[in-house]
């Protein structure tokens, strides 16, 4: 079981003006992470060799504490996380928008993509088939390779729609 990140105001009193530093006003973990499981898109943003950051909208579902995405392996996102895991996800949900920073990497355990391809139909009725390790949607002509990527965040920040708000999540 993962523990429950720190939550914190983002912002010290000397540098907060006019952004609240009350901890009342901090939202606590929990809360955000089941408004991202909800979403249907996300967006992620990856870094290309050259340095150049890649942001693609990207559907995903949240396995216990990871956000799990699927990608084209031969994608610009695909080729970006197999390369470089550090991305980060954005979204924007009923209590504002969450900016998460994170380390990615290919599911290739079995028992997970299973579990990924589960959750995958539940929530987009998206279909993956499994074979010797790898998943292809085979909905669609020549049954394209996707890849599983495993997001495991390591910082966070939720800014409240008043534009007065924001905490700060250390994993």
């Amino acid at each position: 079981m993962t523990p429950t990140p720190i939550a914190e105001p983002l912002f010290r009193p000397e540098d907060a003006v006019p952004m609240s530093t009350d901890e009342a006003d901090v939202l606590a973990w929990p809360v955000a992470a089941e408004q991202l499981a909800t979403l249907a898109k996300y967006w992620l943003a990856t870094g290309r060799a050259s340095g150049r950051p890649h942001v693609m909208p990207v559907m995903g579902v949240w396995l216990g504490s990871t956000l799990t995405v699927s990608s084209r392996p031969g994608t610009v996102k695909g080729r970006n996380l197999l390369r470089d895991g550090r991305c980060v996800v954005t979204a924007t949900t009923e209590l504002g928008d969450l900016v998460l920073e994170g380390d990615a990497g290919r599911v290739t355990d079995v028992a997970r993509q299973r579990e990924a391809a589960a959750a995958f139909v539940a929530k987009y009725d998206w279909r993956f088939g499994l074979r010797d390790g790898r998943a292809y949607d085979d909905s669609l002509p020549g049954s394209p390779e996707y890849a599983f990527f495993e997001i495991v965040p390591v910082k966070g920040f939720g800014y409240g729609p008043d534009g007065l708000t924001a905490t700060r999540w250390r994993f």
